[in-house]
């Protein structure tokens, strides 16, 4: 989908579509959030049962798009700084480096957002709201584009937190 500059919305979307329903099947309906989320720069919540392809989707946005992919699996013992990355000791150099996490990526899936910690969900909401993390006090940017096609396997009621967390995605 590389090499036009100037294309309107309706070409847009038949070209995404087009290239996206080679890969993925029967998903029409989340393909046109997408295609929406990522005009507008917002992102995109999918709730679904395993196995249905939301995985699948992102990868095939990010090769269509010729953009940088990245996945992180959302587990209850995961910390902030797995995502968003910390500063790191060389011992070498006697200094700190700073070691970007997986969220500094185009496309992010974000495998099962509602399994991690509160503070996790935190560090990604900053960077779905602001487009950057705060990474050792300082803010760092995400690439341009950003955008978080984020998972969630409904297998029981909503808690408050998915509740509130929900209007963040379109």
């Amino acid at each position: 989908m590389t090499g036009s500059t100037s294309t309107t919305a309706p070409d847009f979307y038949a070209r995404f579509r087009e290239q996206l329903v080679k890969a993925v099947v029967g998903q029409e309906e989340a393909i046109r959030l997408c295609a929406v989320a990522l005009v507008s720069q917002g992102h995109v919540l999918l709730e679904g049962v395993p196995g249905t392809g939301k995985t699948l989707l992102a990868k095939a946005i990010a090769r269509t798009l010729t953009l940088e992919y990245g996945r992180v699996q959302f587990t209850p013992d995961l910390m902030p700084a797995d995502i968003v990355g910390t500063a790191v000791y060389d011992l070498v150099n006697r200094t700190f480096t700073l070691r970007k996490g997986p969220i500094f990526t185009n496309i992010l899936l974000a495998d099962e957002v509602n399994r991690a910690p509160a503070k996790v969900q935190s560090a990604l909401l900053e960077a779905m709201e602001e487009r950057g993390v705060t990474l050792e006090g300082e803010q760092q940017p995400l690439p341009a584009p950003f955008f978080v096609l984020a998972t969630q396997n409904e297998t029981r009621p909503r808690s408050h937190s998915e509740r509130a967390r929900a209007p963040r995605f379109y």
